[in-house]
């Protein structure tokens, strides 16, 4: 009895006619998404090796080792093609100095705020929106469709025990839905190969998992769609009870999380952040110049009652031992600055992480959140993205800087010092020691990277995929226990 009532349950999705409609809507923008993926995905590569050739053209220009610089770009993920995540928000590459704070900066919504304004529509959004949508679409009259139609009476003239009709609504469903979504899912694994995307094995059991995640946050709403059609007698109110319920759980809860959490944490803003370490980085600097001051003087005191060629000899004799001086002290400051730069960084990251958890455990109420979030993670697009990307970029700007300080003190002294030099038939000349030749940046460190494996992408979601199951069985349950209390006439 019990494949008979799945049967007759599956005759009803696929016999409907939102069937074919959702069908095709559901194909259609599946593989339109998947296609808008590959397409931006190669089109973010090739911005990508363009810049890193770009910027390595701008080393080779370089003529000191203080003036070189170099950035660090983030590459594109394949993993985005399924749930771009935090990718657009954030900026694709860091300038790299020693006196420069180093940022992400230049994200695609920065430089084009028409896709901010229209977001790009990945696979996580259409199965978070369409899915769910279509889904209580399928289930809100499973229940009390039947006693509104005087079947349910028919089918309990026999000996079905309760039990076994709930449990055969929810795997007609489930087959009716689940299965045929599949399909275009699967063409668009294909268009994967065909396209020659670079996916390693490790991407592919990421995509297998998102797929499995989908299809759990799927069976979700198949389950409440019952529990609500199993409490309400009509299916106009459980229709309506329903569309609440969908704006409430995609729409409003996600977005509570960040306002919510923001009540009981403050983290300063970008532009406050800036101002405290502009102010520290200027008063620093302002009373080095006064030390700076006070020790040419000094200097200058020594070479008091010196005729103006031995103070000229003076002055070449001590030239070296003099920059080394200044630029020992030199590099102290910067590094003081540097260092106060880096905690209040730290400290409001730290901030922020907490009010990051704190929003995230919030929204976590609703499975739409939940799928989101294990979407993000195993797609590498989460949002400690950025954390991970500047971390990094910190550890390279001190590898980058301790290098070119060695190379600095390799070349004699003379890097990054200008000469004046008076002459009365080609006039005045300035030049760095350095006009004449290029810089061997043959073993330049370069920018790795961070990854995560497989594990570190996983661990995240289980929570999140926790969660979703307990409201999956939590629906089934209640659904269950509901009708069994349900009034058959």
């Amino acid at each position: 009895m019990f494949r008979l009532l799945v049967e007759k349950e599956l005759k009803n999705i696929i016999q409907s006619p939102k069937f074919l409609a959702t069908f095709l809507t559901c194909s259609f923008l599946i593989l339109l998404s998947i296609g808008i993926g590959i397409n931006e995905y190669f089109n973010m590569m090739e911005q990508y090796n363009t810049a890193q050739n770009l910027a390595k053209t701008e080393m080779a220009q370089a003529r000191s080792w203080m003036a070189l610089s170099a950035k660090a770009f983030r590459e594109p993920d394949p993993m985005q093609i399924f749930s771009a995540g935090v990718n657009y928000d954030i900026g694709r590459y860091s300038i790299v100095h020693e006196r420069q704070d180093s940022k992400l900066q230049n994200s695609v919504y920065s430089d084009d705020p028409i896709f901010a304004v229209f977001r790009y529509m990945d696979f996580t959004f259409i199965v978070t929106v369409v899915f769910s949508l279509f889904a209580i679409l399928f289930t809100y009259n499973t229940v009390n469709g039947e006693r509104e139609n005087g079947t349910m009476r028919l089918v309990f003239s026999n000996a079905i025990p309760r039990s076994t009709f709930i449990s055969a609504k929810f795997v007609g469903s489930w087959l009716g839905l689940v299965i045929p979504l599949l399909v275009p899912i699967l063409v668009g694994l294909l268009l994967l190969v065909v396209f020659k995307v670079p996916l390693s094995s490790a991407h592919w059991i990421k995509i297998i998992m998102l797929i499995s995640t989908s299809v759990l946050y799927l069976t979700f709403f198949i389950a409440f769609g019952i529990l609500i059609s199993a409490v309400t007698k009509y299916s106009s109110v459980s229709f309506m009870i329903l569309l609440v319920a969908w704006i409430t759980l995609v729409f409003i809860i996600p977005r509570i999380g960040v306002m919510t959490a923001s009540q009981f944490i403050s983290v300063p803003t970008v532009a406050e952040l800036e101002s405290q370490k502009d102010s520290f980085s200027k008063a620093r600097w302002e009373k080095h110049y006064g030390e700076i001051e006070k020790v040419w003087r000094a200097r200058n005191a020594e070479m008091n009652g010196m005729s103006e060629a031995d103070r000229q000899s003076y002055r070449e004799e001590n030239e070296y031992k003099w920059f080394e001086e200044d630029d020992k002290v030199r590099n102290e400051v910067q590094k003081e600055i540097t260092e106060y730069s880096s905690k209040l960084s730290d400290d409001v990251r730290n901030r922020k992480a907490t009010l990051e958890n704190l929003a995230l455990n919030i929204s976590r109420i609703s499975p739409a959140s939940s799928f989101q979030l294990a979407a993000m993670n195993l797609s590498t697009s989460d949002i400690n993205l950025k954390n991970r990307y500047e971390k990094e970029i910190q550890n390279f700007r001190q590898t980058f800087s301790s290098f070119t300080q060695k190379k600095q003190k390799e070349s004699g002294g003379q890097a990054g010092m200008f000469r004046i030099s008076i002459d009365s038939q080609s006039g005045v000349k300035v030049s760095s020691g350095r006009d004449e030749s290029s810089l061997n940046l043959g073993d330049v460190p370069k920018f790795t990277q961070p990854g995560l494996t497989i594990s570190q992408a996983v661990v995240p979601t289980i929570i999140d995929i926790g969660l979703m199951m307990f409201f999956t069985l939590f629906s089934f349950g209640g659904a269950f226990v509901a009708f069994n209390k349900y009034d058959l006439r």
